[in-house]
């Protein structure tokens, strides 16, 4: 090995400084509590006979009749399914959506809006990845979805997950041009990082996850859904435990067209109601991006 690569620094982000978590200034959440906990609700809609997606089986020429159908029972059924029971266990959501299903399906996001759930930047669709975008259309992308949203729904969203967490070398920097305050595509902390950005305008990133996620769990791994439930018990009560020592964020991401399945979401109602009375007890804060995003940045 040539040596001036042996002791060469790598390429960096730039964003953010490393540090340790047992090394950071010490703060609480609301109510004095430790743990902050999110429902990452993800409604996206995808394009007919184009573009990306999560499969079901082996992708068939287009139109793929069988994914695209599998994808669509959770705007039509399984996100129904989940709200009710979001509704039951009084939890609030951070809802990431497509700006497409205001075409689409604009009940299920008014459903949203009348639950308080917090509207959260999603990009337009999820057939296409904003990372493969040129600058000016990237710009336009987070621009329009924000314009959107604020047109539709009536409050503009601060934050932002980009579909398929596809980022261009620039998409903080461009985040924070378009007036949002914190972004969710980055799984590096339990707790949020201040982001730098080209501007100068902090942006902050808040935890959101890849292992406590559907996606990847039952999709990527063929994980069941009684042992997922589980992973998430199995998730909080340890962070719960150490977060005797720090504040954490623990988010739960989920999509409707998996958990709204009937057999999943009765293992999903197991994991929630467990989380639920916790938050009964006042052992935790049950809260949503935006609000954790509001938090660190008035301290």
């Amino acid at each position: 090995m040539n040596p001036s690569k042996a002791t060469a620094s790598l390429p960096s982000h730039g964003r953010f400084a490393y540090q340790a978590i047992t090394q950071r200034p010490d703060y609480h959440w609301p109510n004095n509590s430790r743990l902050a906990v999110y429902l990452g609700f993800n409604v996206e809609h995808f394009a007919y006979g184009a573009g990306l997606g999560a499969n079901l089986g082996p992708a068939s020429p287009q139109p793929d009749v069988l994914n695209y159908s599998w994808r669509e029972y959770g705007n039509r059924v399984g996100a129904w399914r989940c709200l009710s029971l979001f509704d039951e266990l009084a939890l609030p959501t951070g809802a990431l959506i497509n700006t497409a299903l205001y075409d689409h399906c604009p009940e299920l996001i008014a459903a949203l809006v009348k639950r308080g759930d917090e509207l959260i930047g999603h990009g337009h669709t999820n057939a296409e990845r904003q990372g493969q975008f040129s600058e000016a259309d990237e710009l336009a992308l987070l621009t329009d979805c924000r314009a959107r949203i604020l047109n539709e729904s009536g409050i503009a969203p601060s934050g932002w997950l980009s579909p398929w967490i596809s980022e261009s070398t620039l998409t903080p920097d461009l985040l924070a041009e378009a007036g949002y305050g914190y972004t969710l595509n980055w799984c590096h902390d339990d707790q949020p990082t201040l982001m730098q950005t080209r501007s100068g305008t902090g942006l902050w990133s808040i935890p959101y996850p890849q292992e406590i996620n559907d996606i990847p769990m039952l999709i990527g791994r063929q994980m069941d859904m009684a042992p997922f439930a589980q992973m998430i018990i199995d998730q909080f009560d340890e962070m719960l435990k150490q977060s005797t020592d720090q504040p954490l964020v623990m988010g739960i991401a989920l999509h409707p067209y998996l958990v709204g399945q009937p057999y999943r979401l009765l293992h999903l109602r197991r994991a929630l109601q467990h989380i639920a009375a916790a938050r009964d007890r006042g052992d935790i804060w049950f809260t949503t991006p935006g609000d954790i995003h509001r938090h660190v940045q008035s301290l």
